[in-house]
């Protein structure tokens, strides 16, 4: 048997990945939900990530990638500090506010205050960042985000895990353990 059969055999055809094959691949990969904020003096912005992973502990840092279709990138491009919340299922009404195009994700009934150093901040969610940004890098038209973790607080450690697949919000729970 060839080395061509025996992988054609093993893992399906050889073929080029197209956009499309690459987006119904990760829409299948399960992704916790973040909420980023920010505010550079013109209002404050949040969106909803579900790129987000830790990179480091010394000294903490996390990336994630933000989209250039999103209103909010302007800002979290130019701010030098943002706050990443991580959510539980308690927290789906506020993830799929900050997804939502074209409303006011801070007049959506959310309760939010603002950092002693002027970041927006949900209040009653799982976890809180701040984090001040490190490093962009255009990657094929998104923008990854390198920033590093200077503040924060654990709120809710019992809730079910928040997590997105195939464009749906989903509860971690023991129903899903292995």
């Amino acid at each position: 048997m060839s080395e061509t059969e025996s992988l054609k055999e093993n893992v399906g055809p050889f073929e080029q990945f197209l956009a499309e094959d690459f987006r119904e691949a990760f829409r299948q990969f399960p992704a916790g939900v973040a909420v980023v904020t920010a505010d550079i003096g013109e209002g404050p912005v949040a969106m909803t990530v579900s790129s987000l992973a830790s990179v480091g502990l010394e000294p903490p840092s996390v990336v994630f990638s933000i989209s250039p279709l999103s209103s909010s990138t302007p800002t979290i491009k130019n701010a030098q500090s943002i706050v990443i919340h991580l959510l539980t299922h308690n927290h789906a009404n506020l993830g799929k506010i900050c997804a939502t195009s074209n409303i006011d994700r801070f007049d959506a009934g959310e309760e939010w205050d603002t950092l002693p150093t002027g970041e927006p901040l949900f209040q009653n969610v799982a976890a809180w960042m701040r984090a001040e940004i490190r490093k962009q890098v255009d990657v094929s038209g998104s923008i990854l985000i390198v920033a590093e973790i200077t503040h924060g607080n654990i709120l809710e450690s019992e809730g079910a895990p928040l997590a997105y697949v195939n464009r749906e919000w989903h509860a971690l729970n023991s129903a899903s353990l292995l």
